[in-house]
């Protein structure tokens, strides 16, 4: 994955579409709808039993995957910005809401995730510079020390606010709506 293209050229989907995706509990996807096809350039063949990191950027901070499995794994929904990998390296912003599957039991079965257009200026003003800085980090050293930095400094970000992260991202949604 680690030679994949990268084109910098941004791709855009219209306010009203919904990417949906569906992953097993080892994140491999089972399900993708059209506008995931279409926005990512995959045929559904090729994404059905792939790992979810297939349309993983390298501009995104491991840090913030990092809280996002954490948090789901620990049975919980999450709101997260996340920039994404067309297959031809172009790549597209989302706001992601996931949340854990489950049976009629009650035990987590997979991940549904749903992800819509996000609001450009917290984009632009906190979400990118604030991902730059966590990359940044996560550069700095070896794999596991840049993790473990660039979890510090999004955990200090938080801490800064009082907030914890899902109070932090519909801070921000609200403000900006």
């Amino acid at each position: 994955m680690k030679n994949l293209p990268i084109t910098n050229k941004e791709r855009f989907f219209a306010d009203n579409d919904l990417i949906v995706s569906k992953t097993d509990l080892k994140g491999r996807i089972t399900y993708a709808n059209q506008t995931f096809l279409a926005i990512a350039d995959y045929k559904e063949q090729e994404v059905l039993g792939q790992p979810h990191s297939l349309i993983r950027h390298p501009d995104m901070p491991r840090s913030v995957f990092k809280l996002l499995w954490d948090t789901l794994q620990n049975g919980q929904e999450i709101f997260a910005y996340v920039k994404n990998r067309a297959k031809n390296g172009d790549h597209y912003w989302v706001i992601a809401h996931v949340t854990p599957s489950r049976n009629a039991q009650g035990k987590i079965t997979g991940y549904h995730s749903n992800r819509r257009v996000p609001d450009r200026s917290i984009l632009d003003k906190i979400i990118i510079p604030l991902y730059r800085e966590l990359l940044a980090i996560e550069q700095k050293s070896d794999r596991k020390t840049g993790l473990e930095n660039s979890c510090k400094k999004l955990a200090s970000v938080l801490q800064d606010q009082g907030l914890a992260y899902d109070e932090f991202i519909a801070n921000i949604m609200r403000k900006a709506g």
